[in-house]
This record gives structure tokens, sequence and C-alpha cells, in this order.
């Protein structure tokens, strides 16, 4: 089973990208499980979601402490929180940074990559939500999901709510930020 969690603050679209993610692995018919850990915190409180994919139907409900792949949104929680905590040795980070990995995250020791997934979303969405862009990135990264699995969940995902222009604006971040990740 691969697990991973999401770090981001609330208003970021922390658990959107978890759904994002489980439903991609879905549709490449894979089984998949996400689910937030929040209280009642307001927008800007720190938000941790929890995605699981496995090949096999999955039977654990239980918080994920030593994640295959760890995603920041905020590179400001790597200071007021404990992002990397249970990181294994070979644990895969992906941070929102336009730093390079050493920088963006100094006192970890595996595998980090960053994308500029903010700049991506504010120049592709106009807006700094950046959901998107960081599942182009872990698409890229992670080798887990396929391209057109995770379009069809941008697509699925947005359609509830938004309509072509937002969804077209959100391929245009996922695709910026899969070219701007370096594996």
């Amino acid at each position: 089973m691969i697990e991973l969690r999401v770090h981001g603050r609330g208003g970021q679209g922390n658990v959107t990208l978890a759904e994002l993610i489980a439903m991609s692995a879905f549709y490449d018919g894979k089984s998949s499980q996400t689910f937030p850990m929040f209280g009642v915190e307001r927008k800007g409180a720190p938000v941790v979601a929890f995605v699981k994919i496995d090949n096999k139907f999955i039977r654990s409900r239980e918080q994920i402490y030593g994640p295959d792949f760890i995603i920041i949104q905020d590179p400001g929680l790597l200071k007021a929180a404990e992002p990397l905590a249970g990181a294994k040795r070979n644990t895969v980070v992906l941070i929102n940074s336009s730093k390079l990995p050493a920088k963006a995250c100094p006192n970890y020791t595996g595998k980090a990559y960053c994308v500029p997934a903010l700049d991506i979303a504010l120049k592709t969405i106009g807006k700094p939500i950046i959901n998107t862009a960081m599942l182009g990135a872990f698409v890229k990264i992670s080798g887990l999901i396929k391209l057109k699995s995770a379009i069809k969940a941008i697509q699925k995902k947005l359609e509830e709510k938004y309509g072509k222009e937002i969804i077209d604006k959100n391929y245009l971040a996922f695709e910026a930020a899969y070219k701007a990740t370096k594996k």
C-alpha cells in the first residue's frame, strides 16, 4: 500500500488535492481512500489530509504515521508544525517552493522536490489555489497515476462547482507544474 500525507493550511485546497489524488488512482483501477484531519480550525490553520492507494481493497482506516510521500503545500509549516514527522529514509517530499529542495527543506536527507505551485497558480488561475498544480507535480514525481486519470479527476471534481473556464485554468496549472517539476 502507498500512503501519503498532504500538509497545508485551511483554504489552500489540501482536502481537494487529496481527493484528486484518490480519484486519479481510482480511475487507474486502483483502490484508494482519502480523509482529512482537522477540528474546528478556521481558514489559515494547519490541515492534514491522508491518501492511501493500493491494488487491492483497503481495509485500514487509521491515520498515516510513516508515509511514502509527503506533500507540503505551505512551506511555512516546516517551521510552524512537524510535517516531516514519521518520514522514512525513502519517503519522498514534495514542497510548494521556488527554492531548491536543499534550501526549502534543509533538515531532510531523503528525496525532496520543489515546485513553484503558488507562482504557477497565480499565473494560470489568477488565485493562490495550488491543489491542481501540486497534483501535476505529484503525478510527475510519483509515477503512481496516469496523466489521463489525473486530468479526468480534475474535470469531474471541478465540474461540480465550476464552469469550463475555471477547469481550463486548472488544467493549465496542472500542466505547467508537471513540466516545471524536475525528476
